[in-house]
């Protein structure tokens, strides 16, 4: 009996041929694991792998070799960096998709999200691209505002179709903005 892509278990993130077709999902420490959920459901009925892309934007690319190793460096050598625990990742990946046969392969990238992710896709021939919207609050929001927006910025930046899964809740249209007490 074989497996699927999206449920094979032996699946090489770096191996390009490997994932040939994938569905590429943006991860994030913490997001909403259904983010997740609905990029296994069209790794699944597309029957490609799944490939997680989490990017460090604390980190820019300095070179790559041509075997295809890259080389990055902080963008404050001052500032320590908001180093992302691979393992963590990885185990919020794998909890996420318990209960499912769908096995996600994990990348690690650096620089600007939108064009990591899109990089990766060109790579792999991916077949969709998943995306969850920024998380609520103010932060993300004047980071959105300073930023802007990943899933707008692959939709203007590369041709694959675009998932954006929403992150959290949804708030009624006629709920105020700013509640009173």
């Amino acid at each position: 009996m074989s497996t699927s892509p999206a449920h094979d278990p032996a699946l090489d993130p770096f191996d390009a041929d490997a994932v040939r077709g994938a569905v590429i999902v943006g991860l994030m420490p913490g997001q909403n694991p259904r983010v997740l959920r609905e990029a296994a459901k069209f790794a699944t009925l597309l029957n490609v792998p799944l490939v997680g892309a989490y990017v460090d934007t604390t980190r820019f690319v300095t070179y790559e070799e041509p075997g295809g190793t890259v080389h990055s460096a902080a963008l404050d050598l001052s500032v320590e960096s908001k180093q992302v625990d691979y393992e963590n990742l990885v185990a919020e990946t794998r909890e996420a998709l318990a209960g499912t046969d769908t096995v996600c392969v994990v990348r690690e990238l650096v620089g600007d999200p939108a064009f990591a992710i899109r990089d990766l896709a060109d790579e792999v021939g991916a077949k969709l691209i998943v995306v969850g919207t920024r998380r609520p609050g103010l932060g993300e929001t004047l980071r959105e505002f300073i930023t802007g927006s990943v899933a707008a910025r692959l939709a203007h930046r590369q041709k694959r179709n675009i998932l954006v899964v929403p992150h959290g809740e949804v708030v009624d249209d006629d709920t105020p903005l700013f509640p009173s007490d």
